[in-house]
């Protein structure tokens, strides 16, 4: 029996012992299980690379390394392994982000020679519901964004996005490559909104979609607008949707600060089951 160790970048024949170890935690790998899923093991579609690592022969641990690098049913010798490769081909991610205790060991290997990062949030806790919620009634006007409404739409995604990450989405490439992903989600039908008078009063969208599980991310209510009980009406209306035409089980990771929308997200019906942790370079 071999007890060697390794890691080594997946190629696209590695896809099926990828997607096993995926889909072994399907809402906490959400995010990287939907790229993998349309976009295989291959580099340039995927965005970045997929670290493997094995010991005895098996692929146990996987790292994704693009925009984001994210630790994936990381071990601790595995959390090891990938912090010497990530040390060894220097930092070309924006952030680190994944569940807190592997992330947390990824960081504290990579601080010494990638740190200082621009915001560390340790504790964001992950929430999950499988039930529309039995206690908020939806928001009758909380609706899929149709494409001719990206107008009214990309103002709110910039201003949740700069609000949320602290930097704006449109400071690099003029904004192209977020558009692009804003436009994405609506294409796909995952972009939700109430909208009066031509402007948003309240959105979020289902960014990750598998079979299995999905993420509902970028949840925002035009500042004039909150205090109003927006955010608990406007998510258990996306809630609906997601479960009636996107995956059995909806999940969502908030900052530990954000008091209110922790409670809100409750009241709605999330629980918390876990937690994220992400280092924002």
């Amino acid at each position: 029996m071999l007890t060697e160790t390794t890691t080594r970048v997946l190629e696209p024949a590695d896809l099926g012992a990828a997607l096993a170890v995926l889909e072994s935690a399907p809402v906490e790998n959400a995010f990287v299980t939907a790229r993998v899923q349309v976009a295989g093991l291959d580099p340039w579609r995927l965005g970045g690379e997929m670290w493997g690592w094995y010991t005895e022969g098996r692929l146990r641990s996987l790292c994704y390394s693009g925009a984001n690098l994210v630790p994936i049913c990381a071990t601790p010798e595995a959390v090891r392994a990938f912090a010497d490769r990530a040390r060894r081909i220097g930092r070309r991610c924006s952030s680190i982000v994944g569940p807190a205790e592997a992330t947390g060991e990824l960081w504290r290997l990579l601080e010494p020679s990638w740190g200082p990062a621009r915001d560390v949030r340790a504790h964001q806790p992950l929430m999950v519901t499988e039930q529309p919620s039995a206690t908020v009634t939806p928001d009758p006007l909380v609706r899929r964004v149709r494409k001719d409404e990206m107008e009214a739409i990309m103002p709110a995604c910039v201003a949740m996005f700069t609000e949320e990450v602290g930097v704006s989405p449109l400071a690099n490439d003029g904004g192209l490559l977020y558009q692009a992903r804003v436009a994405e989600l609506v294409g796909a039908g995952r972009s939700f909104a109430r909208i009066e008078d031509g402007k948003v009063v309240f959105k979020a969208e289902i960014g990750a979609a598998t079979r299995q599980a999905c993420q509902i991310q970028g949840v925002w209510v035009a500042p004039e607008h909150r205090g109003k009980g927006l955010s608990e009406t406007g998510m258990a209306a996306v809630l609906r949707y997601a479960l009636a035409d996107v995956a059995p089980v909806v999940s969502l990771y908030v900052n530990d600060f954000n008091t209110p929308a922790r409670a809100a997200y409750r009241r709605v019906g999330f629980r918390e089951t876990g937690a994220f942790m992400s280092v924002l370079f």
